[in-house]
């Protein structure tokens, strides 16, 4: 049972976020549903279900957006098995501990990811600060 609303989760978030972001004339979208979905998923089944759930959407995102293959699957799993093991520590049950998750896990995800796409391209280190603030704003929210 839990494996399917894993992927059930993971397959309607990636098929939602292909889906907005044609849609929009930018192919700019302000949420991150994977990242959403991996992060709900591990505060509800824990470190081990995150980071597989991180593994899988990071990658399928990555082979769905074209680029480099392989640092939205590290970034998402890093992040899925970090709050899912902060989420067995600490109670996260209610609205705004996990909205500071939420809030917290998508600034975390946007600083690994420039960090590794600026090693492994060999590009400077480039965060546009107020477009993560306002992602991590609308993942926390969602």
């Amino acid at each position: 049972m839990k494996t399917a609303a894993v992927l059930l989760a993971i397959v309607g978030a990636l098929a939602l976020q292909t889906t907005l972001s044609g849609l929009l004339a930018g192919g700019a979208i302000a949420v991150n549903l994977v990242l959403v979905a991996v992060v709900y998923l591990a505060l509800t089944y824990g470190a081990v279900t995150g980071l597989l759930a991180g593994m899988m959407g990071g990658l399928a995102q990555d082979a769905l957006a074209g680029g480099i293959v392989g640092l939205g699957g590290m970034t998402k799993t890093l992040v899925g098995f970090f709050v899912g093991v902060l989420g067995a520590q600490f109670n996260l049950s209610t609205t705004v501990p996990r909205l500071v998750m939420f809030v917290a896990a998508t600034l975390v995800h946007q600083v690994v990811f420039e960090g590794l796409h600026a090693m492994i391209d060999g590009r400077p280190f480039a965060m546009q600060l107020s477009g993560t603030l306002i992602q991590a704003l609308a993942n926390g929210l969602l």
